[in-house]
């Protein structure tokens, strides 16, 4: 019990300041201050929220979809570098620069190339989720595999062990706890990177939802979205949280 009452005092900060904020938005809206189709108010987003929940629902399913295929890849792509660099110092040299260059390029810039080169089906939004979700799973992976403990390497090479052999038994599970750091951001940035790509075209998906309620100007459905797309990243990183423990539970207290 000990343990646990600063983990319950957090969660009540954290949700005594979501309060807080739900009224003071309430309070604005319902004074006037800012009229009601700029700024509805949070009883008016719950309508529309439960309303629409079928249709946000459908279109989330697509979204959703986009975000797994492209984070999948994403991990797989990201993994790949990571050890590619970390075996070779030819690459590292070659390949850093050239990662760190593909996120100064922003998302909004890319996606439009996107859909003209492939199109308005998934494709291009797989694609684009790559970009954005590979980088800190292969940052994060780089950094633990380049933080490995020498003496414990160069134990296992006195005793004969192969490259392999040390990749498997030092570098990779010193490296998990930076790749669950980063896929924690991936995670989220899976979503994100959906909705942005759907703005720009598409058939379905929460980001076409939303430039269909922002051109008839139904705000309220408008923040409905953005509360469920902060409800489905926040779940996904609590997904990542619990994959974690449960990969590694000697990490926990």
């Amino acid at each position: 019990m000990i343990k646990k009452s600063p983990s319950i005092i957090n969660k009540l900060w954290s949700c005594s300041a979501v309060f807080l904020l739900l009224a003071f938005w309430l309070c604005i809206t319902s004074t006037g201050l800012i009229d009601a189709y700029m700024l509805p108010s949070p009883l008016q987003v719950g309508k529309a929220f439960v309303t629409e929940f079928p249709a946000l629902m459908e279109h989330s399913l697509i979204s959703l979809s986009e975000a797994f295929a492209g984070l999948a890849l994403g991990i797989f792509l990201g993994f790949a570098i990571a050890v590619a660099m970390d075996r070779f110092d030819i690459l590292y040299q070659a390949l850093y620069p050239l990662v760190i260059l593909t996120q100064t390029v922003p998302a909004v810039a890319v996606a439009p190339l996107l859909v003209l080169w492939f199109g308005y089906e998934m494709t291009p939004k797989i694609i684009l989720i790559v970009i954005t979700t590979f980088f800190p799973i292969a940052i994060g992976l780089l950094s633990g595999f380049k933080s490995a403990d020498p003496d414990a390497v160069n134990l296992l090479r006195a005793m004969g062990a192969t490259r392999w052999q040390i990749f498997r038994y030092i570098k990779f599970p010193g490296a998990m706890g930076q790749f669950f750091s980063g896929l924690r951001i991936s995670a989220s940035y899976a979503v994100v990177g959906a909705v942005i790509s759907e703005w720009l075209g598409g058939f379905g998906g929460l980001g076409v939802y939303m430039t269909r309620v922002k051109k008839a100007f139904a705000f309220d459905k408008m923040f409905a979205v953005i509360f469920l797309i902060s409800v489905i990243s926040l779940v996904l990183m609590k997904a990542v949280d619990i994959l974690h423990r449960l990969s590694m539970p000697w990490e926990q207290n």
